[in-house]
């Protein structure tokens, strides 16, 4: 039996739904015209990672980042470099959550999201992984972004997770609070 219009509306998964009115450039506004030839771009609630429809991006700390609270990850190339933005909003207030790159996908098991990226696997050297902090103000939002000087091998990179960071609250700093899928 087919279904309405209005009942198909109503399966769609949350993460297909754009964040804001049409045309919104998302909680930190456009970007610069210094900008990188877009690459990816992910807009997305964060949701249960056991929910019915898959979640691309999902919470496993809903105390720090609540679901329904919004992520939007941009990746940018030009001349061999590769740029990584990510904004949250209806986040924690005024916290700082670590953000990586990492090579495994989301999960129910946080640890799903494999290790961190790292251009050169075993280097120590600042710009041998995508790494930044979010710093939210008392409105949950915040903004953050990386620029590396290189760009990902194929098939190698595909979430950006974020660490509890501090203030934590029951958590340690390195938990992973949330993940979400984006194909670098």
């Amino acid at each position: 039996m087919p279904l309405s219009s209005a009942a198909g509306a109503l399966m769609v998964p949350l993460a297909l739904l754009p964040i804001g009115p049409p045309g919104a450039q998302g909680p930190a506004g456009p970007a610069g015209p210094t900008a990188p030839k877009a690459g990816p771009v992910v807009d997305a609630r964060f949701d249960r990672a056991d929910g019915f429809v898959p979640a691309r991006a999902i919470t496993h700390a809903p105390d720090l980042v609540p679901y329904g609270s919004q992520v939007r990850v941009t990746v940018g190339r030009a001349a061999g470099r590769t740029s990584v933005t990510v904004e949250l909003a209806g986040v924690a207030d005024r916290h700082e959550f670590p953000a990586h790159v990492h090579t495994g996908r989301c999960g129910s098991d946080p640890a799903s999201s494999g290790p961190h990226y790292q251009q050169v696997a075993g280097a120590d050297a600042a710009d041998n992984e995508v790494r930044m902090t979010v710093r939210t103000g008392p409105d949950g939002t915040g903004s953050a972004s990386a620029t590396v000087p290189w760009e990902f091998r194929p098939g190698e990179a595909h979430s950006l997770v974020l660490h509890a960071g501090t203030p934590a609250g029951p958590h340690a700093a390195a938990d992973r609070a949330a993940c979400v899928d984006v194909d670098f």
